[in-house]
Order: structure tokens, then C-alpha cells, then sequence
């Protein structure tokens, strides 16, 4: 044994370091040969099929995801505010209504959210005006759009995004959410099947692009210049209308327009788009299709989750967004990186500013400045024996911007990730009582700081319609 062998293993209390005294045949031996870009597909098609066996586990008979149903304890206790023997006096007395069904003889019943959703609809009716048998919705406003974004990946934004829509459907609302990254896990968590680009949000922003250069076309032809071409790809997506791009899901009062791997080209074809084109407004592209295709209308509430990067789809979500909700660990590393990520949110908007108010201001227009309701960060698999320091700390900085609603990691929101599902899909009766109220108090508390918002919002701009409306004209 040579002494420096001999000094480490006497440091080290007569144990080596696993890094001490490789051998290099055996670590040969272990290597393997080398990989070529063929190795990357076989790589590939390895995961995808564990990600298919691991998706299955959790689906029908006919390969379609199935949510779970709700027992008479789980209403009254979190969906509809009413007692439990009032609940089921009114079942009683309206046969007509939704009964439930019961494992067994004189067990527990058990219905279906879209049956949930019609019984909260009859107490809305019929019950006490004092509740709120239906969620706050103001009439004549236009449903809010949510991103949630932040460029560094692992902080939960996927997550949250989903449990945030599966919270607001449990409440009554209706939901369309939008996955914009490619690499589409919010489009797993509900489901969805995604063929090619033509079923995600690129043939709205090429279709964005092509009107644009229809009415440029129309006053070049004016001028007595030629024309633009449209080639294919533009041409047909003039003829996609956005509600065709709505897949149902396993949930009745949440819709879904996913993504998939293929959506990554458009952070290449937007560019050379704007190049061609320097008037098209790129940023608008999400949130004029939204308008435009009626989806504003028909739900209550959009999430956009965006990909884990500051490029151009990410930069379309974050425009159509009233509300911003950035997620992050309490760690100095997320910290850090959000704060360089909300830094570059400010170099990328003030510069789309500039740029587009220079010419404004020469041409006598209305100025451009994006504008957000509200924009708070969202602590996420938060630890509060480990992170409390921190979580304080990052307060302190941060102020009202991080919302003080941290949001623990448990048991349940472990195995729900480890089911390919959220907490709300996942049973009770899997868990004791106590694990499953603290997991699922963890985001229902997210989502009442979350509704705060959405409701402040909603009321703001009723005030200032009712304003705009007495002012003389």
C-alpha cells in the first residue's frame, strides 16, 4: 500500500473515496463504444416507450385517460358548500338530479365531475344566495389569459400551470389551456394526442403572419408593386380556425391545444417570417388568434404554459398574458436565474417598445406599451425546515411580487408526479386522510391566492368600463 493510500483511507476513518484507485481496464470495460447520432434515436425511441407504458398505466380500456370520480365527502367538503345530510336531502327530494352510485349497499356515493358540475348548477338556482355555488365571473368581460412562464427549467411551471386549471374546473370554470413547449408535458398531464404541428399553436401564428402579408399585398398591388408570395405552409394556414385546434379532455370543463415536439420550428420559421416582413407585429400573433377565433369568449379562464426559454413563443405567451405567474424554488440559484430572467423580460418588451414607438411617434399613432395585470412568483416544492431562511430572504427583496403563499412538496404531490397525473386526479382512499388534505391544502391554498388575483383583476375592469361608460363623452 503506498502512503498516500495509506494517509486517505487513516482520513477517512479506513474507507477510501469511491473516486480513489480506479482501475483502467475495468473502467474500459464499463464504457461501452462509442455513440453516433443513430444513438440518440435509439435513445429516443427507449423513452418514448417507457413513456407510453408509464402514460398507460393510467388509461381506459380504450386508451383514453379517465378522471376519477367524487365521493359525497369530497363535494361537500371542497366543491360545493353545503352539508352533508342537506346534500343528500336534496338528492332525495329531486330524483331528477344526478344520485350518485355506490360500491357497495349503503356505502358512499360517488359521481362524476360533469354530474358535480349539474349539481352545483341546481344549488346555484335553487340554494341560498348568501353562497357561491358558482365562481365570480363578470358578465361582458372577456375570459383572462395566464401565462406561466420562467426560463429556467425543474421549478414546477408545468406542474403548477396544470394544477392551477385542474383547481379552477374543481371551482366551476371553464378552462382551455395551451401548451407552448415542445417538449409538451402539460399535453401529457391531460392526455392529449398530438399528431404534427398542425394540431399546436403554429398554424394561429402562421395564419397571423399570412394576413398580415395579405393586406401588406394589398397596398403593394396599390402601388403598383408585386406582390408577396404565400407559400404553402401560409396559404394553409389562412384556412385553420383556431377552435379546430381544441381537443376535448378527460376533464369536461377543461379544453386543451397541445403541443408537440415538431412545434419547435416555429422558433426558426417566426424569425425569417419577421425578416421578410419587418411591419408584422410577431408578438401579437397569440393574442390577436385568441380574440379573433372566439376563444376569449367561450372560456372562462386560458393557461399558457411556456417553454423553459425567453424565445419567440415564449414571447407571444407573455404578450397575450394578463397575468404573469413565475415559479421558483427557494434556492440563491432559482433566485438568481429569475431575476436575470425577469431582467430579460424587461431588455426584450422596452426594446419592442422602442422600436415600434419610434415609428409612431413619427407617424402621429398611438404609442405601443404592454401592460400586465398582475405578476407575482410563485414558490414551489417548498421545504420549510430547509428553505425557510431563503423563502424569508427572497420575501424581503421581493415584496408583493412573491406571492407569501408557499407551496409545500409532500407525499402526494410526489406520487401524483410519479402517476403521470396531478393531486386532483389522485384518490383519497389511496392515501390516510391527513396526507391527502395536507397535499391537496398545499395547492388549494396556490389557487386561492391565484383566484384573488383573478377576481381583483376582473373587478378593475369593471370599474373602469363603468367609469369609461359615465364620462362625458
Amino acid at each position: 500500500m503506498s502512503g498516500s493510500t495509506g494517509m486517505a483511507r487513516e482520513a477517512s476513518g479506513g474507507t477510501t473515496p469511491a473516486y480513489f484507485n480506479i482501475d483502467p481496464e475495468a473502467a474500459l470495460a464499463e464504457l461501452g463504444g462509442p455513440v453516433t447520432t443513430e444513438g440518440f434515436a435509439e435513445m429516443a425511441r427507449a423513452c418514448a416507450a417507457g413513456r407510453d407504458d408509464l402514460v398507460g398505466r393510467g388509461l381506459g380500456e380504450d386508451g383514453q385517460k379517465r378522471l376519477r370520480l367524487f365521493s359525497t365527502w369530497e363535494i361537500t367538503r371542497y366543491l360545493i358548500p353545503v352539508a352533508p345530510a342537506y346534500f343528500r336531502r336534496v338528492l332525495k327530494a329531486h330524483p331528477d338530479l344526478p344520485q350518485g352510485r355506490s360500491e357497495s349497499a349503503g356505502g358512499a356515493k360517488w359521481f362524476t365531475l360533469d354530474e358535480v358540475l349539474r349539481l352545483r348548477a341546481h344549488f346555484a338556482a335553487e340554494g341560498s344566495r348568501t353562497k357561491e355555488y358558482k365562481p365570480y365571473r363578470p358578465p361582458g368581460q372577456p375570459a383572462k389569459v395566464v401565462g406561466v412562464a420562467n426560463f429556467k427549467g425543474g421549478v414546477g411551471k408545468s406542474s403548477t400551470c396544470a394544477h392551477l386549471a385542474m383547481s379552477a374546473a374543481l371551482d366551476g370554470y371553464r378552462v382551455l389551456v395551451i401548451d407552448l413547449d415542445s417538449q409538451g408535458s402539460l399535453t401529457s398531464i391531460f392526455g392529449g394526442r398530438v399528431a404534427d404541428e398542425w394540431q399546436t399553436v403554429f398554424p394561429m401564428i402562421a395564419g397571423h403572419h399570412a394576413r398580415h402579408l395579405r393586406a401588406t399585398n394589398q397596398g403593394r398591388i396599390d402601388r403598383g408593386e408585386a406582390p408577396l408570395p404565400l407559400d404553402e405552409t401560409l396559404t394553409a394556414a389562412l384556412d385553420v380556425d383556431p377552435r379546430d385546434l381544441v381537443q376535448k379532455t378527460h376533464w369536461p370543463n377543461i379544453d386543451l391545444i397541445g403541443a408537440q415536439l415538431n412545434l419547435y420550428w416555429a422558433e426558426f420559421q417566426i424569425p425569417v417570417w419577421r425578416m421578410r416582413a419587418q411591419g408584422w407585429k410577431l408578438w401579437d400573433a397569440l393574442s390577436d388568434a385568441l380574440e379573433e377565433g372566439g376563444l376569449l369568449e367561450e372560456y372562462d379562464i386560458v393557461f399558457l404554459d411556456t417553454p423553459p426559454a425567453l424565445g419567440y413563443l415564449t414571447i407571444n405567451g407573455l404578450a397575450a398574458a394578463d397575468i404573469l405567474l413565475v415559479p421558483l424554488g427557494a434556492s440563491f440559484l432559482e433566485f438568481d436565474s429569475t431575476g436575470r430572467f425577469l431582467d430579460m423580460l424587461h431588455a426584450t418588451f422596452s426594446s419592442i417598445e422602442e422600436g415600434e414607438n419610434m415609428a409612431a411617434r413619427a407617424l402621429g399613432r398611438e404609442e405601443t406599451a404592454f401592460e400586465w395585470d398582475a405578476v407575482r412568483a410563485v414558490l414551489t416544492r417548498y421545504d420549510g425546515a430547509q428553505q425557510g431562511e431563503m423563502a424569508a430572504l427572497m420575501q424581503s427583496y421581493l415584496g408583493k411580487t412573491l406571492s407569501p403563499h408557499r407551496q409545500d412538496f409532500t407525499a402526494l404531490i410526489g406520487q401524483a408526479g410519479e402517476q403521470v397525473s396531478g393531486i386532483y386526479e389522485a384518490d383519497y382512499r389511496d392515501f390516510n386522510r391527513e396526507t391527502y388534505a395536507r397535499g391537496r391544502e398545499t395547492f388549494d391554498q396556490t389557487y386561492a391566492a391565484f383566484k384573488r388575483l383573478l377576481i381583483g383583476t376582473w373587478h378593475r375592469d369593471v370599474a373602469a368600463a363603468a367609469q369609461r361608460a359615465d364620462a362625458p363623452a
